[in-house]
């Protein structure tokens, strides 16, 4: 018999191109007075906006302003930053980190271009399993299904739970109480699952979308995962054109136009800022298939101006009306799902099995509707944060929020922020304390000193 010859692929040819020209990260702090300049020069790849603006938002880096050019191979961005306190970025391990996770060794391994404990799947936390939850909310939900979980000497490690037109769409991370490693019992799981899913059906047997629990399988940037389970839902079917005067957190308007001397559609977003506003927007054109190659972003006080000239993959424009609609439902959808205005409750203590459930069990007893958490445990101390209304979705009373500080302040610590109207805090001009936007996500960002040596 003759041999057949194959050709040979050298495995490194795909890293060819990054290999000989490898990106550039540039980090200053003297051509602006009011912000750091982050400008990162790189070959051309799908996908690569959203990792730069995932790697800066996950640091809780504020976008004041960027530049964004990747016409034919080359992606050139410029990014004007702030940290939470609205000065430049100084810290030394923050300036490291963007240098090293978007420079040539950043490029060249991929796990490394996420923040610590943002991404969904077994191994990219350690030794947990992801459990990804999608269902109609109600108040109580997330009581329910910590109670199970405790009950099934699961311990919830990390998770983060967002709501959006009556659904809650969830992830958690979960290891096994007695070894703290990741649950690979099939039976195990499978009665997880069962129990979760009856809690999650108990009240959607007339409801047109269906309530499901399932495991999480490869490795997604957790907000981007919630992004997608809520795109996958259809949850932007809801969004409604909002009364501006009634609901000023949400005054936004987003237009779509045809540029037909360069051949783009040009997408405009103009709306109230708040944090990760870009990676939102980014985020749910990416998982649409679209690619941006020009873009220009601005936020003047609390007001953000978004401008994007995208194609399809497959380079065609937005050309129908009912395309065109679509993306509008779906980025009002994306840029909805992260505001949360009201009371927000930061709870520190030693973790522990069933505390998740403890907590949650205490806001449903006080007529509190968790609207979205954020939950994460570093070494053995626990990090719960919920943004919450009361059971009708009407901002909760003082005395409520007051009568909680003392029934769980004596064995946890508590800290208690109202986030007053965006509008509100325009007209004042007050961007500091107790006003504005608060954070939208306490996981890991606010932890570097901890997590990095």
């Amino acid at each position: 018999m003759a041999k057949v010859y194959w050709p040979y692929f050298d495995p490194e040819y795909e890293n060819l191109s990054t290999r000989i020209n490898p990106p550039s990260v540039s980090i200053d702090n003297t051509s602006c007075k009011e912000c750091t300049l982050v400008k990162v020069d790189s070959m051309n790849k799908p996908g690569i906006l959203l990792e730069v603006v995932q790697v800066l938002t996950d640091l809780d880096l504020t976008i004041t302003k960027a530049y964004i050019s990747s016409d034919g191979g080359w992606f050139m961005d410029v990014f004007h930053v702030t940290n939470q306190q609205g000065n430049k970025v100084t810290d030394s391990k923050t300036i490291d980190y963007i240098e090293k996770v978007l420079g040539p060794k950043g490029h060249a391994s991929a796990s490394q271009n996420t923040w610590p404990g943002k991404r969904v799947g077994v191994h990219s936390l350690g030794d947990h399993t992801s459990i990804e939850i999608i269902a109609r909310d109600r108040p109580g939900l997330l009581s329910e299904v910590s109670a199970v979980l405790a009950d099934l000497n699961f311990n919830v490690v990390a998770a983060e739970a967002w709501t959006h037109n009556r659904r809650i769409a969830c992830v958690l991370y979960v290891n096994d109480n007695a070894t703290s490693t990741a649950v690979d019992d099939p039976e195990r799981l499978s009665a997880m699952e069962e129990q979760l899913n009856n809690v999650l059906r108990g009240c959607e047997q007339e409801d047109e979308k269906f309530a499901r629990t399932s495991l999480s399988i490869g490795s997604t940037h957790v907000d981007r995962r919630l992004h997608q389970m809520f795109f996958a839902d259809k949850d932007y079917e809801a969004v409604t054109k909002l009364d501006d005067s009634a609901s000023p957190g949400l005054d936004r308007k987003i237009t779509v136009e045809h540029c037909e001397e360069k051949g783009y559609s040009v997408i405009n977003v103009s709306c109230e800022d708040r944090p990760k506003l870009m990676f939102d927007i980014v985020c749910t054109l990416t998982d649409m298939q679209y690619i941006v190659f020009h873009a220009t972003i601005s936020s003047r006080g609390s007001h953000a101006s978004q401008e994007y000239f995208i194609r399809h993959k497959d380079g065609c424009t937005l050309e129908s009306e009912g395309e065109k609609e679509r993306v509008v439902k779906c980025l009002e959808a994306a840029i909805h799902r992260r505001v949360s205005e009201g009371w927000s409750l930061e709870l520190c203590a030693k973790d522990r099995v069933g505390l998740l459930s403890e907590v949650t069990r205490i806001l449903r007893e006080h007529g509190l509707s968790v609207s979205r958490a954020g939950v994460t445990t570093v070494g053995e101390q626990a990090v719960n944060v919920f943004y919450v209304r009361d059971a009708s979705g009407n901002p909760v009373d003082v005395k409520t929020i007051e009568a909680l500080r003392g029934e769980i302040g004596h064995s946890m610590m508590i800290d208690v922020k109202n986030k007053v109207p965006s509008r509100k805090w325009k007209e004042e001009g007050q961007a500091g304390t107790g006003g504005g936007w608060a954070k939208t996500s306490f996981f890991f960002g606010n932890l570097l000193e901890k997590i990095l040596p």
